[in-house]
């Protein structure tokens, strides 16, 4: 939960919250840490361009306990329009760590229903089952939201 946005503020300077589904252990996570003395190193590998979804860029500064996140510059937010939502991979060490739906505290409260495919990698640097989309959606009886990576495919 970001309540006051977080860098760049221009563009994700609005109330929302970073959905993390990692695919580490916590273990891992938490040696994501610059008091690692390759920590730099590490997060400035880049994985081969075919396990990175066409156009999409890194924000270059490494997060700990994340890594780099590479975004896709045609999303909304960086073509003049309101952050809303977004998707967003995570890397360290050239690895995918983690997929990361950003989603505002606004478009949580219009009660959505919404599913969007994913911009996909050409692929993966390791087999498995990986999502082909994600939701975002509100259950008016449970008063709830469910955030969900879906259509897993083996790859």
């Amino acid at each position: 939960w970001n309540p006051a946005g977080h860098e760049p503020p221009e563009i994700y300077g609005l109330p929302h919250f970073d959905v993390h589904f990692y695919m580490i252990s916590v273990e891992e996570q938490r040696a994501i840490s610059p008091e690692d003395p390759a920590f730099n190193e590490k997060a400035a590998r880049e994985a081969d361009a075919a396990f990175l979804p066409a156009g999409y860029v890194s924000t270059v500064e490494a997060v700990p306990q994340m890594g780099v996140h590479w975004v896709d510059p045609t999303s909304p937010e960086f073509n003049g329009q309101v952050f809303t939502r977004t998707f967003i991979y995570g890397f360290y060490d050239a690895k995918l760590i983690f997929f990361e739906p950003m989603i505002t505290k606004a478009f949580l409260e219009s009660k959505p229903q919404f599913s969007e495919e994913l911009k996909l990698p050409a692929a993966y640097a390791r087999s498995g089952f990986y999502p082909t989309r994600y939701s975002v959606k509100y259950d008016a009886e449970k008063k709830e939201y469910r955030v969900a990576l879906e259509g897993f495919t083996r790859r």
